[in-house]
C-alpha cells in the first residue's frame, strides 16, 4: 500500500489494465527480483530474462497485435516502468526496447520493416537498442559524426555511439547517421541487425555512477554494411524530424520512471521511521521527520497528478513537445531532492549500498540528463515563451 494515497484514474483503473498490472509485478518479482545483486555485479541482466518477457506478453505490449505485440497502449508501458521500480529491478531496460525503439519502426518504417522487425522484438529473440549520442556530441544531434554512405544495393556505416542503453545486450539497433545535406536534413537513420555483422564492435560496458544492472555500452561501426533496407523511412534526410516527434514520449517516460521511483522512496522511508528509534522514541516522532515528509509527499503528489495529465494528453495524441520536456525537467529534477532529503532520514544507513534508497540516490542523477540534458528541456520550454 501507497503512502500517497493517490486514487488511479478512471483511464488507469480498468479491469485489464490491473490483472496486467499484476502480472506484470509477479514476473519481476519472479523471475528477476531474486537475481538482482547478480545483475547489479555483471552490469547487465541476463540475457534470457529478454525471452521470459516475450513469453510472458512484456515486449512490445502496445504495438498492434498484427505486428506481434500485445495490442495495447501507452497505459501498459507505464505499468512496466512503475511495476519495475516497486520490484527492486531497475536494470532491465524493457521502456527503451518497447516504448522508444519499436515506436520508430511502428511510426516510421515500411510495411516490410514492421512485419520483419516487430514480431521479433516481441518474442525477445531481438533486443532494441538505439544510438545517438557520441564521444563530443551529447545532446546536440546535429553534431553527430557516424556516416552512412550509399555502397551498391546498401550502404556502409562508419563511427562511434556512447552512453547506448541495452548497448551490451542488444542486437538490433536504430542508428543515427549523417547521409549527407544541409542542417536537419543531414541526418537518417538506420535499423541494424549487429548478429554476425563483421562491421560491428561492442565496447565496454561502462562504469556508471548509478542503474548498475544497465548495460550501457559503448558501439563502434568500422565499415559495416548493411542492406538498402536498413534506411528507416522512404528516403534520407528525415532523421531529424524522425527524432523530435518521438522524443516528447521518451521524456514522458523519464517523468513516470522518476515519480514512481519518489515514490517508493516515501514508502521506505516511512517504514524506516517507523521502525528505528533514536533517544529514545521513533525518527517519525520527531517535528522534523513529520514536516519532511508531509512536504514530500505533497511534492510527488503533485509530480504524480501533473505527469499522469500528461499521459492522459499522450493517450489521446494531444502531448506537446513542451509539455512533455517540462515535465522530464520538474519531474526529474525533484526526483533528485526527494530521494536526497529521504536518504538524509535514513542516517547513514541511509549511504550503505544495501540499503535500496542509497542506490535509488545513485540512480536518480542520470534522469536530470539522459533523454535531453535538462538545460536543453528548459531551452526547449523558453521557445514558447
Amino acid at each position: 500500500m501507497s503512502a500517497l494515497g493517490f486514487k488511479n484514474p478512471d483511464w488507469f483503473q480498468e479491469e485489464d489494465i490491473n490483472i496486467f498490472r499484476d502480472a506484470v509485478f509477479g514476473f519481476y518479482e519472479r523471475e528477476m527480483a531474486p537475481h538482482s545483486e547478480k545483475y547489479r555485479k555483471n552490469k547487465m541482466v541476463d540475457r534470457e530474462c529478454w525471452n521470459k518477457a516475450g513469453a510472458m506478453g512484456l515486449l512490445n505490449c502496445a504495438i498492434p497485435a498484427e505486428y506481434g505485440g500485445g495490442g495495447g497502449d501507452y497505459r501498459h508501458e507505464m505499468i512496466i516502468m512503475e511495476e519495475l521500480e516497486r520490484a527492486n529491478v531497475e536494470g532491465f531496460g524493457l521502456s527503451l526496447h518497447n516504448a522508444i525503439v519499436a515506436p520508430y519502426i511502428l511510426h516510421y518504417g515500411s510495411e516490410e520493416q514492421k512485419q520483419k522487425w516487430l514480431p521479433r522484438m516481441a518474442s525477445g529473440e531481438l533486443v532494441g537498442a538505439i544510438a545517438m549520442s557520441e564521444p563530443g556530441t551529447g545532446s546536440d544531434l546535429q553534431a553527430v559524426k557516424t556516416t552512412a554512405k550509399q555502397s551498391g544495393n546498401g550502404w556502409v556505416i562508419n563511427g562511434s555511439k556512447t552512453f547506448i542503453t541495452n548497448g551490451g545486450t542488444a542486437n538490433l539497433i536504430i542508428i543515427v547517421a549523417d547521409t549527407g545535406g544541409e542542417g536537419k536534413h543531414s541526418k537518417s537513420l538506420f535499423i541494424v541487425e549487429t548478429d554476425g555483422n563483421e562491421g560491428f564492435r561492442r565496447g565496454r560496458v561502462l562504469d556508471k555512477v548509478g542503474l548498475d544492472a544497465q548495460d550501457t555500452a559503448e558501439l563502434f561501426f568500422d565499415e559495416m554494411q548493411v542492406p538498402a533496407d536498413s534506411l528507416l523511412g522512404p528516403e534520407t534526410g528525415h532523421g531529424f524530424i524522425q527524432l523530435m516527434k518521438e522524443l516528447p514520449q521518451e521524456r514522458l517516460n523519464i517523468a513516470v520512471q522518476g515519480v514512481a521511483c519518489m515514490e517508493k522512496a516515501l514508502n521506505l522511508t516511512i517504514d524506516y521511521v517507523k521502525e528505528r528509534k533514536a533517544f529514545g522514541k521513533r525518527i517519525l516522532d520527531f517535528q522534523n521527520t513529520q514536516f519532511e515528509l508531509a512536504e514530500i509527499k505533497t511534492i510527488v503528489t503533485i509530480a504524480k497528478t501533473f505527469t499522469y495529465d500528461c499521459c492522459e494528453k499522450h493517450l489521446r495524441g494531444e502531448l506537446d513537445t513542451v509539455t512533455a520536456s517540462m515535465a522530464k525537467l520538474w519531474v526529474s529534477d525533484q526526483q533528485c531532492i526527494i530521494i536526497d532529503r529521504c536518504l538524509q532520514l535514513f542516517g547513514g544507513y541511509g549511504y550503505m549500498n544495501e540499503y535500496p534508497i542509497a542506490r535509488m540516490w545513485r540512480d536518480a542523477r542520470v534522469q536530470r540528463i539522459y533523454g535531453g540534458t535538462n538545460e536543453i528541456m528548459k531551452l526547449v520550454i523558453s521557445r514558447s515563451l
